[in-house]
């Protein structure tokens, strides 16, 4: 159990079913604000759904609790006890309600047992022990799928209402095909109960699944990376492979960005072009080890030379054929593995800046501030302040006078490494060839970025042909067709659907790069 997404609890819940019955045992404890031991809690119904009886014995804070619920075919009668405190209250009910007495998690597995049978914008009757009975609302209905340590699980996710007297309450209830209780989160509280099969870091959801997917683990520098290879359906005995690279923020292997599984999706589209393709979770993020708060860029770029050592060592691999595909600020990621490494042949980047990370930082704020219409001399404070922050991060210098918040998300080595990057040094030490792709109207990495990229590649000491840009029109950030491109559109986008041209300008680089 979480609370704010801090550990405060634990329930261990047995579900049996006597005599075709179902019946739930739990105890456990929540820990410190809400401070309630649970040594007993037993709840019977029938085989047709009636409420029998209901059990519990605790204590809240200092104070020992306890409840005994008997049901009728309409009635719950309850006793109460809590500390000196007695009372009994009757209640009327409906047949066959499901009870979910209040802090109890366990509970929820009845309702999960049973939520199948209820479609979007049902209405159903629930007590809510011991307060009386209420309404439920199915507000929405989502398919997810979680991959676990043993293996791919395919749930539901419910949003519910639940319509206390006194205020409604927003609860969201995730149940496997077994009908047993995965998650229950109640959002207003921001208090959760997980199962501890999915409350672990091998728990990842699966936003896309390719047909040639298959899950991997792939030795870096004293950990692992998790990934996920796809193949082509028809694959060749040494097929060429592809590593996609995002930027380093906290997005999984498919790089999903307001529903575009960006990476999820290119991967398909790639391994339909007979290509073996890795995507991964980066350091410390999903399925993966290592302590992202120690890397910078070069150690993120360490990561995808570890992934390019391992297709080398794979039999149905053309060692001589690996590129490194790129979005956003992956691509100073992409261009420092690529001008460590010639086994790299070559290198695309999508979105990518073609600034120093110092400016683009500025460059990116200045945007943002522009869009929500802040006041001039609002947005040349905030400008003031953020660059007082990137020099105190680059020189050290200053850091104790900044407010803690923004010290302890600025003072990191990755940020650091951001600033300090410049792609004019770092593309002159890249060989390989070079593809460019933007969109026009992506306006996170204006295509000036693209100009800029395209320029410092075409100045590097390697044939023209090494540098190649494909401007793709009325194409966004996130690699779809969109109207402005502006951030605050991405939730209404009607297509979720990486562009075709993105796919054909790569597939079209692919097949010369590889002649």
């Amino acid at each position: 159990m979480t609370l704010r997404g801090v550990r405060v609890g634990t329930e261990d819940v047995t579900v049996s079913r006597p005599g075709g019955g179902f019946k739930i045992t739990a105890t456990g404890q929540i820990g410190a604000p809400i401070d309630l031991l649970m040594t007993r809690f037993e709840l019977t119904y029938s085989s047709d759904w009636q409420p029998q009886e209901l059990a519990y014995e605790g204590a809240m804070g200092k104070e020992s609790i306890a409840l005994t619920t008997t049901f009728g075919i309409t009635t719950a009668s309850s006793d109460m006890v809590q500390g000196a405190r007695r009372g009994s209250i009757t209640h009327q009910v409906s047949p066959r309600a499901t009870v979910l007495p209040v802090n109890v998690f366990a509970a929820y597995e009845a309702l999960a047992a049973r939520i199948t049978q209820y479609k979007v914008g049902s209405r159903f009757a629930v007590y809510v022990a011991p307060e009386g009975e209420v309404f439920v609302t199915v507000n929405k209905v989502t398919p997810r799928r979680i991959s676990l340590a043993s293996g791919i699980q395919e749930l539901n996710e419910y949003d519910l209402t639940l319509h206390r007297q006194r205020t409604p309450m927003s609860v969201q209830m995730m149940v496997d095909g077994n009908n047993r209780l995965a998650r229950v989160i109640f959002r207003d509280l921001v208090l959760a109960a997980i199962r501890d099969d999915f409350a672990t870091v091998m728990a990842r959801e699966v936003k896309v699944r390719n047909p040639g997917d298959e899950d991997v683990f792939i030795a870096s520098t004293g950990f692992s990376l998790a990934a996920t290879t796809t193949k082509p359906a028809t694959a060749a005995a040494r097929m060429p492979a592809v590593v996609l690279v995002g930027g380093a923020g906290r997005q999984d292997r498919d790089e999903t960005q307001y529903g575009v599984s960006i990476f999820g999706e290119l991967a398909g589209r790639l391994a339909d072009n007979g290509c073996l393709v890795v995507r991964f979770d980066k350091r410390g993020i999903g399925q993966s080890g290592g302590r992202p708060e120690h890397a910078g860029l070069q150690e993120y770029a360490d990561d995808v030379l570890s992934i390019v050592d391992w297709l080398k060592r794979r039999k149905d691999v053309d060692s001589n054929r690996i590129l490194v595909v790129t979005h956003g600020e992956g691509g100073a990621i992409g261009m420092l593995a690529a001008s460590k490494r010639k086994d790299i042949k070559g290198l695309a980047m999508l979105a990518a800046p073609g600034l120093p990370g110092r400016e683009v930082v500025l460059e990116q704020q200045r945007q943002s501030l522009t869009r929500r219409g802040d006041a001039p001399p609002e947005r040349e404070a905030k400008i003031m302040m953020q660059t007082r922050i990137i020099n105190a991060v680059i020189t050290g210098q200053g850091l104790d006078d900044l407010p803690t918040d923004l010290r302890k998300q600025a003072d990191t080595p990755l940020f650091k490494s951001w600033l300090l990057f410049d792609p004019a040094v770092t593309i002159r030490k890249v060989s390989q060839p070079v593809l460019v792709v933007q969109g026009t109207v992506d306006l996170e990495t204006p295509v000036s970025h693209a100009d800029r990229l395209v320029q410092l590649a075409s100045a590097r000491k390697v044939p023209a042909s090494h540098t190649a840009k494909v401007i793709v029109p009325g194409v966004n950030h996130l690699l779809v067709e969109a109207a402005s491109g502006d951030p605050d559109e991405y939730e209404a986008l009607t297509s979720k659907t990486i562009a075709p041209a993105i796919v054909s300008a790569l597939v079209d680089w692919m097949k010369v790069t590889f002649k």
